[in-house]
């Protein structure tokens, strides 16, 4: 039986199980002035809102907004900065569309703020790099990504030195994981990122996404993928810009379900989420085969 079909289950955000029988799409919605993948295009409430109302319509079951770019060699901001960002876009979806919202933090005092306002998951790129995250998360009910990252944005692609990725990412993302737990953060709200991108090369993203299933294995939680228009895949396309990425990021993503993935992050939805359902009922047809 395929991966893609054996691990089925559920994450509990805000006290209800969302169904991770069939593949979960989080749009991504960039409200920064540097990104590296839409340069701007989305920065400020209304161009983020009707951005969101697309990828809504496309089919995102949640909507990343990120405040702050993590771009390799990208500084950060301070929260008040990141907060003036966030806010305005979250309230505007909040008071619009009915579709669970994630903010992409590494700040606590960003998302006790967020939280406030009904931010139903925070994505934390670092982990808990911030120590008082865990207990920021806890005291909500919302649920928790905990993606593998080496080092910050600045030099994390100074710190690619593995001997096994697979293994060496799930071993590092294994404590985090406890440290959430320990602060009162309930396994099943938690999913785990290995990083694509992030502190990787891009052969060994690659291979990340070739041995998924040890990450989910060793660690006993359901995976969220991100490859979407990240540098790799425009290396094996000739060197395309981020905006000529997106046929191998559905490429990515298939791979990845085929694999055992559930979640995946992507910057274009309907596509990602046609290619998708197609693989899917693909797969349980061969698992009803008995193949």
């Amino acid at each position: 039986m395929p991966l893609a079909v054996a691990n089925l289950g559920a994450w509990l955000i805000r006290g209800r199980p969302l169904s991770l029988e069939r593949p979960v799409l989080v749009g991504v919605l960039n409200v920064t002035p540097d990104s590296f993948s839409d340069g701007g295009r989305f920065h400020g409430a209304e161009p983020a809102l009707s951005r969101a109302r697309q990828l809504v319509a496309d089919g995102a079951r949640i909507l990343d907004i990120g405040g702050e770019s993590t771009r390799p060699g990208s500084a950060g901001i301070s929260a008040s900065e990141e907060l003036a960002r966030v806010l305005p876009v979250l309230r505007a979806v909040r008071a619009e569309l009915d579709v669970l919202v994630s903010v992409d933090t590494r700040k606590a005092a960003v998302a006790r703020a967020v939280l406030a306002e009904g931010a139903d998951v925070i994505n934390d790129v670092s982990a808990l790099g911030d120590p008082d995250m865990a207990a920021t998360v806890a005291d909500s009910d919302a649920a928790l990504v905990l993606m593998h990252m080496r080092g910050t944005p600045a030099t994390m692609q100074s710190l690619t030195s593995y001997g096994d990725v697979a293994a060496e990412v799930a071993a590092e993302l294994e404590p985090r994981v406890a440290m959430a737990v320990a602060a009162g953060v309930g396994a099943e709200r938690i999913v785990v990122d290995p990083g694509i991108g992030f502190a990787k090369t891009a052969e060994q993203n690659l291979e990340l996404i070739a041995r998924i299933d040890v990450v989910a294995g060793a660690l006993g939680r359901p995976v969220l993928l991100g490859p979407s228009r990240k540098a790799f895949i425009g290396a094996l396309l000739g060197g395309v810009g981020a905006d000529g990425r997106d046929a191998g990021t559905v490429g990515a993503c298939v791979a990845g379900l085929a694999r055992g993935v559930r979640i995946f992050r992507v910057h274009e939805v309907r596509a990602a989420r046609e290619a998708l359902e197609v693989a899917d009922a693909i797969f349980r047809t061969e698992a009803a085969w008995g193949r």
